[in-house]
């Protein structure tokens, strides 16, 4: 329910690295556009044709996946499925980072981008693996900016390859059946399958688009194979997001801004066999699970109480937590502080 709540929870604050990167940037003419400062951004001119490299330490998410209306869950819409594709199981660590490289080309209103990222030494784990050779993350992306009814707008199609030491479903399930369905406190049986390397892949369709200068509406769409445990994000294997933003003018407060969201996550078959018999999996399993597909309304409003200072009153509704008609809905209230300088 909160793209800013890291998984590696603790008692008292850490320090951490985030982000160690650099960027490097190949003019290739075609005119130069403007780049205004934003998040890992500094302003300035670029041409419009350019290759751009960034290596290092830092986010897939950070340069794959974006949408004007639904990203950055410091100022707009707060679940992870509005920030991402929730089914992209995308290589991190247990806090989202990684190390690897990206490369981008941009010509005219195309861009497309390739990158490799290593992965976790264990699926959702904090330590990484420095194997790119053998255990990694692929994902490339094609993007096309557009005009419609003379507004813009873009289109995104993004494919993702994780290897890496995972844990196969189906393994899970019949190692559960030879153990007579054991009652588990945690995901015993998938660690008892995990390995060899094994291959996890997802492909999915990002749109925004512009009604006018007020109005943006989106829709993120994507299906992963689900044959194996999450690897890095969540537990989700289909996913769908369609919302809007709305800008504040037509009631006279053009800094403030209103979203509203509906989610749909679905998992594979293999993984509700798995839950199915009793199967506990890194953030899910009930011992039995009633399946229904997990839906997510979202709304909020961002108010500018004075000049960059920002106050946001959130609401989720989650029908079918964790996939069981036997639990919820669940209602989330959130307030949000955010000031820029």
């Amino acid at each position: 329910t909160n793209g800013e709540i890291t998984r590696a929870a603790g008692r008292n604050p850490v320090f951490y690295r985030q982000r160690l990167f650099v960027r490097q940037i190949w003019g290739q003419g075609g005119g130069s556009e403007r780049v205004e400062s934003d998040f890992n951004q500094m302003a300035g001119t670029v041409d419009r044709n350019r290759w751009v490299l960034t290596m290092g330490n830092f986010s897939l998410l950070d340069v794959f996946d974006d949408n004007a209306y639904a990203k950055d869950p410091r100022t707009q819409f707060m679940n992870w499925g509005n920030w991402t594709y929730a089914a992209y199981d995308y290589a991190a660590d247990s806090r989202g980072f990684g190390w690897g490289a990206v490369l981008e080309w941009y010509r005219g209103d195309w861009a497309l981008r390739a990158g490799r990222m290593n992965t976790p030494q264990t699926p959702n784990g904090l330590a990484m693996d420095f194997a790119l050779a053998k255990h990694f993350g692929d994902q490339i992306e094609i993007e096309h900016a557009h005009q419609w009814r003379g507004q813009p707008g873009k289109i995104r199609l993004l494919a993702y390859n994780n290897r890496a030491v995972m844990a196969d479903f189906d393994q899970a399930t019949a190692y559960l059946a030879q153990q007579g369905y054991p009652t588990q406190t945690g995901p015993a049986a998938l660690i008892a399958v995990r390995g060899p390397v094994r291959s996890k892949q997802g492909i999915g369709l990002n749109l925004e688009q512009a009604l006018s200068d007020q109005v943006g509406v989106f829709m993120r769409v994507m299906k992963s194979d689900g044959k194996t445990e999450t690897l890095a994000f969540t537990e989700v294997d289909q996913s769908l997001s369609v919302g809007s933003l709305i800008k504040g003018n037509a009631w006279g407060r053009g800094q403030d801004s209103v979203g509203v969201s509906y989610m749909v996550n679905r998992l594979s078959d293999a993984r509700k066999r798995f839950l199915q018999v009793g199967g506990v999996s890194f953030f899910i399993g009930d011992g039995r699970l009633n399946y229904r597909p997990e839906d997510i309304v979202e709304l909020y409003y961002s108010w500018n109480a004075w000049k960059n200072i920002y106050l946001t009153a959130d609401f989720q509704r989650v029908n079918n937590p964790a996939y069981n008609a036997d639990r919820g809905p669940a209602n989330f209230a959130g307030v949000r502080f955010h000031a820029e300088y």
